[in-house]
């Protein structure tokens, strides 16, 4: 599937698509030894941004940009998913596709909001010019009761304000009181990045307010992916800065995501008041995530699994990319925590469980083996420098799950994980830990794996690309003794 591609054949919408290109790519995918069991991904092409996640009509929508012609960036549009239970989903298809002059080159990342039994997507819209300058506007789409879409003809907010670039996307709105919010990342004409608040009485008018005014005036080159959202009396401004350099452990990856957790912002003044930028998540892919809330009141956060201008192994069969995990959001401490979504637990089948206690040895459960599952291992180190698993293991693979007792380290490592990717990033990540009894929460799907530790206090996300065969899974302890507490779930659909 490797091709050069003019910018004539990425920036064609999906209609335009011939019936020998689809079944190209749908050969190349069907052939895939990589696709997921239980994550959304897409049916060929690229996914990326989760997009317009609501709880509307009883039912969660999930949207996520689709560039359908193979896995590069090109012309974006919306594709629609659905789900009753955050479980099961169900494709729709293209919703939103660019057709306008000022769509000429993509529709971009924004959000959903209910309102009076209708739904207000909001979107940006990407033209480019004869000189091949970006124009952002930010646009609505309004849905029915019967899914039926009217997009309004005119852009909502037509350009950025004066003293910011181009760089101008990702709408996400709230409403406090009787007004409506919106955060719109922004990048300032000094190469900064920022998040910019507008107000609006009926979610089709909007004045801009200014900045929201955090602590950092110089923190990377631009703030993506914006969402603005109270949590436990906390205000929480999630947001994907670029261009941060590494810091110890942190900001590993080529971009980050993360957040600032605070007071509530005060909408008049746009005044911020916040603790230090908490990466959410300390593993290789994990980018632009986006919450909802459920009907019953939980903060849900849903990310993309990868990350822009990287190369996947899976970009030479035609797709790639898929979205994480649907998580509950909770503060502690002042500290904001991921856990997965309880409503997975239906997912669960032939529970397994084990006790397994080493001394300077390993384990090998074939018992416990597989691709797709869930599990969770309380390890309690009695004097073992490391302590782990390993897991995915096959023929020279395996992925490292470990404690390093010594640096009071959890030590994700992917070194042999599979098919290589990103090296010019590293194949480690690591996080300092302080408790005596560990909890690893491993969802393991075909290409990836997320992991919860100790009620999502630190979580790594990361895409693996082994061999099918790769499978087995082992427990370790090097240097001393260890006890780990498993319990395994395999996944059937």
């Amino acid at each position: 599937m490797n091709m050069e591609w003019t910018i004539e054949e990425r920036y064609r919408t999906y209609e335009r698509m011939t019936l020998t290109e689809k079944e190209r790519l749908e050969t190349a995918v069907s052939s895939s030894s990589w696709r997921q069991n239980y994550h959304i991904q897409p049916i060929y092409g690229l996914l990326n941004d989760p997009n317009g996640f609501v709880w509307f009509n009883g039912r969660y929508y999930l949207f996520y940009q689709w560039f359908p012609y193979g896995a590069v960036h090109g012309m974006k549009h919306w594709f629609q998913t659905e789900s009753f239970d955050l479980v099961n989903w169900d494709n729709k298809g293209v919703a939103i596709k660019p057709e306008y002059p000022f769509e000429s080159h993509g529709i971009y990342s924004g959000s959903g909001f209910v309102h009076n039994e209708l739904l207000y997507i909001f979107y940006t819209a990407n033209k480019r010019d004869s000189e091949w300058k970006r124009h952002a506007s930010q646009c609505l789409v309004i849905m029915g009761e019967s899914g039926e879409m009217t997009k309004q003809n005119q852009p909502i907010i037509q350009s950025q304000p004066k003293g910011y670039t181009e760089h101008f996307r990702d709408p996400k709105v709230w409403r406090k009181e009787d007004k409506f919010y919106m955060v719109i990342g922004a990048q300032r004409e000094n190469l900064t990045g920022c998040v910019l608040l507008y107000q609006s009485d009926n979610l089709i008018d909007w004045s801009w307010q200014g900045e929201i005014k955090t602590n950092e005036n110089n923190f990377g080159f631009m703030w993506e992916c914006p969402d603005f959202f109270e949590l436990e009396n906390h205000g929480i401004l999630l947001f994907s800065p670029q261009g941060l350099r590494p810091k110890g452990d942190s900001f590993q990856n080529i971009y980050q995501s993360g957040a600032f957790v605070g007071n509530p912002l005060d909408t008049l003044t746009g005044q911020f008041d916040h603790g230090d930028f908490q990466e959410l998540d300390a593993g290789f892919d994990f980018y632009a995530p986006q919450t909802t809330l459920s009907p019953d009141g939980r903060r849900l956060l849903v990310g993309w699994m990868g990350l822009p201008e990287i190369e996947y192994p899976t970009d030479a069969e035609g797709w790639a990319h898929c979205l994480t995990i649907p998580r509950e959001l909770s503060v502690k401490n002042n500290k904001l925590l991921q856990q997965p979504a309880r409503e997975l637990v239906h997912y669960r089948k032939n529970e397994n469980s084990k006790t397994v206690n080493l001394n300077h040895a390993i384990a090998n459960l074939e018992e416990l083996s597989g691709i797709s599952y869930e599990m969770i291992c309380d390890i309690e180190v009695q004097g073992a420098k490391k302590a782990g698993l390993k897991i995915r293991v096959g023929n020279g693979e395996e992925t490292l799950l470990y404690l390093d007792t010594v640096a009071r380290k959890v030590v994700l490592d992917r070194t042999n994980s599979g098919a290589e990717f990103a090296l010019d990033y590293g194949t480690v990540r690591q996080k300092n830990y302080h408790q005596t009894i560990v909890r690893f929460h491993v969802f393991m799907d075909t290409s990836s794996i997320e992991v919860f530790v100790n009620s999502g206090e630190i979580v790594f996300t990361s895409r693996i690309f082994p061999k099918l065969e790769s499978d087995g899974i082992q427990f370790f302890a090097e240097g001393g003794c260890a006890k780990l507490n498993v319990v395994k779930w395999t996944y059937e659909y």
